[in-house]
């Protein structure tokens, strides 16, 4: 079941995981450190975080793009982690929380859009996006929503 399954897109934001542009975006090229490594995206440390050996691992992180790191991390081997369906949503909280922190200017971006929902775009993706009739899971929506709502604590525990 849906968060959002009759959602009118009137008090929504619309956004795309794969929009470079879109500073929500994982595929926008905002580097940040995590894991002791610098990722060139979200998507980068994303699909990076599905293996357990390092070779698989640095193979993604050096992607020339995001598009090709998720290619790379959409090759099932032997190394990828038993217990991706399980971590996943704390993988991708954690790559976007750590952008945010490290980029000042997607932390205000995010903190601008207030309370509006936040929907992932997409058509086909009934898991991280919210699908053609809106009756998507719509995660990656609600993983902005959630570091939305932590660096809004933040910010209220520093004044």
């Amino acid at each position: 079941m849906s968060l959002f399954p009759k959602d009118d897109g009137e008090s929504s934001l619309f956004t795309s995981r794969t929009d470079p542009h879109s500073p929500f975006g994982t595929f926008a090229r905002y580097s940040f450190e995590l894991e002791g490594k610098l990722w060139p995206s979200v998507e980068h440390y994303f699909q990076g975080m599905k293996f357990t050996d390092d070779v698989h691992k640095e193979q993604v992180r050096n992607a020339k793009s995001p598009t090709e790191a998720r290619k790379l991390g959409r090759q099932r081997r032997k190394s990828f982690r038993s217990d991706w369906k399980r971590v996943r949503e704390t993988v991708m909280t954690r790559g976007v929380y750590t952008r945010c922190r490290t980029h000042l200017e997607l932390t205000e971006a995010l903190l601008n859009t207030g309370d509006q929902k936040i929907l992932e775009n997409s058509n086909f993706d009934y898991f991280w996006g919210c699908g053609r009739d809106r009756r998507g899971d719509n995660k990656y929506g609600i993983v902005l929503m959630n570091v939305r709502a932590k660096l809004q604590e933040e910010r209220a525990s520093s004044r």
